[in-house]
């Protein structure tokens, strides 16, 4: 089975996504090298932002722990519900840290906007947010996004983490789903 014939079409290729991520793993660098001398706390959105995490780590040259959160919005639907649920929290403590949240989408922005007032409840010293994608979605959730891999359109995406009923996040390209797949 050819997961790729799924697509409708491809939007973001392998090489885009890995030049992209360097890119912004590069600018991260930059701007924590100063303030940030013992590091910063890369908190991963699972189960999505798995792939993206992991790659970006690799290409920020400070000290850096990696943490993990699963949060739930969406059930087994294609739109958020809206009703935001921790299914697994942080494992250590990040008060007085610089903190960076990676994800996979920024979509409706109803679970960075949960996740953000939920972290800042811990006291860091900064929260930032890194995304892969941002929609474009009518009425998105106001959420400031420091680092911002791409623009994508409104369509139903797969790929490189992203799933459609936790299938396709295996792709190495990033891809719109054929809307009969998920019809």
């Amino acid at each position: 089975m050819n997961l790729e014939e799924d697509l409708a079409y491809e939007l973001f290729s392998q090489q885009e996504i890995a030049d992209r991520v360097a890119a912004m793993g590069e600018a991260i660098t930059q701007d924590y090298a100063e303030k940030a001398a013992d590091g910063i706390v890369l908190i991963c959105v699972l189960r999505g932002a798995a792939i993206f995490m992991g790659d970006l780590a690799r290409q920020i040259k400070l000290p850096l722990e990696m943490d993990y959160m699963a949060v739930s919005s969406y059930g087994n639907g294609t739109k958020s519900s809206g009703v935001v649920r921790i299914l697994k929290d942080l494992s250590s403590s990040i008060e007085g840290r610089h903190v960076i949240i990676a994800e996979d989408i920024l979509d409706s922005g109803l679970t960075l906007k949960f996740l953000i007032k939920s972290l800042s409840a811990r006291k860091p010293a900064s929260i930032e947010v890194c995304t892969l994608l941002r929609k474009d979605t009518p009425n998105q959730a106001d959420v400031n996004c420091r680092y911002i891999g791409f623009e994508c359109p409104n369509e139903f995406i797969v790929g490189y983490g992203l799933d459609y009923a936790e299938r396709y996040r295996n792709l190495s390209c990033i891809g719109v789903l054929k809307p009969e797949i998920y019809s």
